[in-house]
């Protein structure tokens, strides 16, 4: 039996779309050289009432994952669908805490990109220096190192940390973006990878560093309303989803 035909058979439609959306995330982070071999996680909520969720096959490269390799779980880890493979413990303590905690957020995205991290180890953290870093700053929070995340107990502290932000800085580990669909949440994380970056190339130079004035920093998120016509993360997706097709269209599978 084919494998795709049988689990699309088992899903609803609106289970399928979000499968497809999140098999095209992961080939866009190894698309964007974001991957950590198959040490990252981004997990899905699956429409419904039952709080369940997706997230990636322990073990699988990113540039692998299809729409139905991606296992579905429920927020104690419990297989709801048969599944040959595994899940990453420390994914799903991260992800099930911030599923539980906030039922706005639809996708949460983690990385341990070489920017991120180093800007993770910095105690001022994310510096208002380009235009780009002013869309996450004045909303990002930050949680403290507590070694890899494989206790439920760093979960309350996780998502008191996290508030009502959608994008965190994981000290001395990596980045968080959260969103209301997963577009929305890649894009962010597109955003704050890309700031980080910046940074460290800027402080490279050794040279003096130009902060923004608090003032536009405070009146970035109207801007940036104006600048995505109010879609956020939908603007971009359509044609992320489109260059993915020409490279290789089976993470719809």
């Amino acid at each position: 039996m084919d494998i795709k035909q049988s689990l699309r058979e088992q899903v609803s439609v609106e289970e399928w779309k979000v499968r497809t959306d999140l098999a095209a995330c992961y080939r866009a982070i190894a698309m964007y050289g974001w991957d950590d071999l198959v040490f990252t996680h981004v997990s899905a909520r699956v429409p419904g009432p039952d709080d369940h969720f997706l997230i990636n096959a322990y073990g699988m490269m990113f540039e692998e994952i299809t729409a139905s390799s991606l296992v579905k779980v429920d927020l104690r880890g419990n297989k709801i669908l048969d599944s040959p493979h595994a899940i990453n413990p420390a994914g799903f303590v991260i992800h099930s805490a911030v599923h539980e905690a906030r039922q706005d957020v639809g996708c949460v995205l983690h990385t341990h990109t070489r920017a991120g991290i180093a800007v993770s180890a910095q105690t001022a953290g994310l510096l208002p220096i380009s235009q780009t870093s002013l869309f996450p700053y004045a909303t990002l929070a930050y949680h403290s190192y507590e070694g890899i995340a494989l206790n439920d107990d760093e979960k309350p502290r996780l998502v008191a940390d996290l508030g009502d932000s959608n994008a965190m800085i994981l000290r001395n580990h990596g980045l968080l973006t959260t969103g209301t669909t997963i577009a929305d949440a890649f894009l962010l994380m597109y955003v704050l990878e890309t700031a980080c970056q910046i940074q460290i190339m800027a402080q490279s130079s050794g040279g003096e560093l130009i902060h923004v004035p608090l003032p536009i920093v405070e009146g970035i998120q109207a801007q940036a309303e104006k600048v995505t016509k109010g879609l956020g993360g939908a603007l971009i997706w359509p044609g992320l989803l489109r260059k993915l097709d020409r490279r290789d269209a089976t993470f719809r599978d």
